[in-house]
């Protein structure tokens, strides 16, 4: 598996959060469990003082979309190694679950985390996975959703570093809002035009006689 693959932690855990809408789904063990996906070994680790914990750290991982998105690399490379120091993994070649054509293992690079509990775990993962997608794409791959009140993160993965939304309906709905804004402003400026014409007519002296 692709380690950068593991950067998807560090963004389900960011987007259980809606700061502007004040909206959290992080509010309970079994939304912690969630968040594991298909991990449910390391999911069963969840318990309720986990909630407390995954909110902290969800804090510190939207730090760095942020430092990121604002174009501030080093502070956003900074705050990613403080959480790679304090929630550390052990690459680890791996060939469970998988096999080639041949029934051998297919071995290929895991990571292996050594928590003391489940948020232990689950950061250890996703930082180490968010820094190989920095290190391997850009700081700039790193993004928050441009379509407000949204500001969801998101990772870039396009051909030419484009993405500025989270999701297509986000896109969609920043290009409706883009094109009724531009409507107005057509209209707007319309009707000044008309008011001017209608301004100037009337200023006109008649020189009929």
């Amino acid at each position: 598996m692709e380690l950068a693959h593991y950067s998807d932690y560090a963004v389900r855990l960011v987007n259980t959060e809606e700061p502007a809408r004040a909206k959290d789904c992080l509010t309970s063990v079994e939304s912690v469990r969630e968040l594991f996906g298909t991990n449910a070994q390391a999911a069963r680790r969840a318990t309720d003082a986990d909630v407390t914990r995954f909110r902290s750290v969800r804090a510190r991982l939207r730090a760095v979309f942020e430092a990121a998105d604002s174009g501030d690399e080093t502070l956003a490379v900074d705050l990613l190694n403080s959480l790679l120091l304090e929630f550390p993994v052990s690459p680890q070649i791996s060939g469970h679950d998988t096999r080639d054509a041949d029934g051998k293992p297919d071995w290929h690079m895991h990571l292996a985390d050594h928590p003391s509990n489940a948020t232990a775990g689950f950061t250890a993962i996703a930082a180490m996975g968010l820094a190989f997608h920095l290190t391997s794409y850009g700081v700039d791959r790193l993004g928050l959703c441009e379509a407000a009140p949204c500001r969801n993160a998101y990772l870039d993965t396009s051909t030419n570093r484009s993405r500025r939304y989270c999701s297509d309906r986000c896109a969609t709905r920043a290009n409706v809002a883009a094109y009724r804004a531009r409507k107005r402003l057509e209209t707007e400026r319309s009707g000044e035009t008309e008011r001017t014409a209608d301004t100037a007519q009337r200023s006109t002296p008649n020189t009929e006689r």
